[in-house]
């Protein structure tokens, strides 16, 4: 994480579908021409307007205090807050991607503020990032990598193995929701990747990449990234942990919680 955070206010340029369950924003600005983009899964907090808001009240911070001025403006002005990952980055034209997962409740619409925001956003429409750096982090000797993730790890797991050095070996275990969800990877030749898709609005995410993560022996020299709906995440290290890697060799975050999840 950087020692001082920087915000980097942007505009809107373009939406795109990607997949049935993800909507890429592509967003530019003259700040974001400074950005010190690491790859891997650099990402940043995520500052939008309220509905009803025409600009964008942001906190007034020095370095890494930002939490307390946030919540110190009016709810009813205080921009939506959210964490996401870069999807990619184009410095020359100072373009920052940002993939969102379009969840959706048992009815079928589009549930998050976030995802609702990301679908209705036209060309312009303001936003700010604030730098959080990376959370990758292999030790140097790392023989091999596992990455497990859900949909909302997707665009970790896609920016990371394009980052991994081409003669790196390893895995990725990738649920999405439909198999209309997988892409194309840019991973080296060595790492495998095994998609997994639900195909059943019912089922609860992360649940099957935490079952094929369970049938993995880790290297005991080898670094796992495991992330995604909180169960996957705890679960997945647990039995990492259990199977001998090291703990200070596996990096795990819950990004969400599915109110049907194993508690």
């Amino acid at each position: 994480m950087p020692e001082n955070p920087r915000m980097f206010r942007a505009n809107v340029v373009r939406t795109e579908q990607l997949t049935p369950s993800m909507q890429r924003v592509t967003v530019t600005g003259e700040e974001l021409a400074a950005f010190p983009w690491r790859g891997f899964d650099h990402w940043f907090r995520f500052f939008v307007p309220l509905k009803h808001q025409e600009s964008l009240v942001l906190p007034a911070f020095e370095g890494s205090t930002w939490w307390q001025p946030y919540l110190a403006i009016p709810a009813e002005q205080r921009p939506h807050c959210a964490n996401y990952t870069v999807a990619d980055f184009r410095a020359e034209r100072a373009e920052l991607d940002i993939e969102f997962v379009l969840h959706r409740g048992p009815d079928g619409h589009l549930e998050g503020r976030a995802a609702l925001w990301a679908c209705s956003a036209r060309a312009g429409d303001p936003l700010a990032l604030l730098d959080q750096g990376v959370l990758f982090d292999p030790p140097a000797d790392t023989s091999e990598y596992l990455i497990a993730a859900d949909e909302s790890g997707l665009p970790s797991t896609v920016a990371i193995v394009r980052s991994l050095p081409r003669d790196a070996v390893g895995r990725v275990i990738q649920e999405v929701p439909t198999s209309a969800d997988r892409r194309v990877l840019d991973a080296p030749p060595g790492v495998e990747v095994t998609w997994i898709a639900r195909d059943d609005p019912a089922a609860i995410p992360g649940c099957a990449a935490l079952a094929a993560l369970r049938g993995v022996e880790p290297a005991p020299d080898g670094y796992a990234f495991v992330v995604g709906e909180s169960t996957l995440a705890t679960e997945g290290r647990r039995h990492l942990v259990r199977s001998g890697l090291p703990k200070d060799r596996i990096t795990f975050s819950g990004f969400w919680k599915h109110p049907g999840a194993p508690a």
